[in-house]
């Protein structure tokens, strides 16, 4: 399962071949440099690390100056890490498996138009909701029947004495958003490899110039 990082730029609208409207994502995926090959032998698992987006020089540390040292770049915004299984096409239009080495590029190239991808990445932080916007409650309802401060509130959360307490995972208000979210089988419509662009089909989560990860 190979995939690249990219940041999202926002959603658009494709038109396809019969004119039909459809709601897409633009994300600007790569180029990524291959900063690091792990291999079970040395660290226990097979993965390939990929940096992405240049860092400001000023902002530096010195572990991350080192760490990059062997794919002569200068520091990245961002590092992940995915299973060594890359394919890029080729001149002749076909894909052909290769093996990255440290230092190469890694690019939106490796994906064909058509084919199903999947995206993570964070979603948009919502703070501190109550359970009508965080869990889809209807709240208490009957506002003529002497309800009017009871509208979005939760209702009962537990039992009274026994078993006198509530129990764990209950739906309540809280913090909403903010979290690692997975959205599988977004079908890619349009690659524009001279950007470093790729379309995707409906929505990804994420505020516009989130960091996310395209997996295939």
């Amino acid at each position: 399962m190979a995939g690249i990082i990219g940041k999202k730029i926002g959603m658009s609208s494709f038109f396809d071949q019969d004119g039909k409207s459809i709601p897409c994502t633009m994300i600007e995926a790569g180029p990524c440099i291959v900063t690091q090959i792990k291999n079970i032998e040395k660290d226990g698992y097979s993965a390939i690390q990929l940096g992405f987006e240049d860092k400001n020089l000023k902002k530096l540390k010195k572990s991350e100056i080192g760490h990059v040292k062997n794919a002569s770049c200068q520091p990245l915004k961002t590092y992940s890490e995915f299973k060594n299984n890359y394919t890029r096409t080729n001149d002749e239009g076909t894909s052909e498996q290769f093996e990255p080495n440290v230092g190469d590029i890694v690019g939106v190239d490796m994906f064909n138009e058509g084919e199903f991808v999947d995206v993570t990445s964070t979603s948009k932080g919502k703070g501190f909701q109550g359970v009508v916007k965080r869990h889809g409650f209807a709240g208490v309802g009957d506002a003529t029947h002497g309800q009017h401060n009871r509208m979005r509130a939760p209702g009962s959360i537990g039992a009274a004495s026994y078993p006198a307490r509530v129990f764990k995972g209950m739906r309540m208000a809280g913090r909403m958003g903010g979290e690692k979210v997975k959205i599988k089988n977004l079908k890619v419509l349009k690659i524009l490899k001279e950007k470093n662009v790729i379309i995707l089909k409906g929505a990804v989560p994420g505020h516009n110039n989130t960091y996310v990860n395209i997996t295939n």
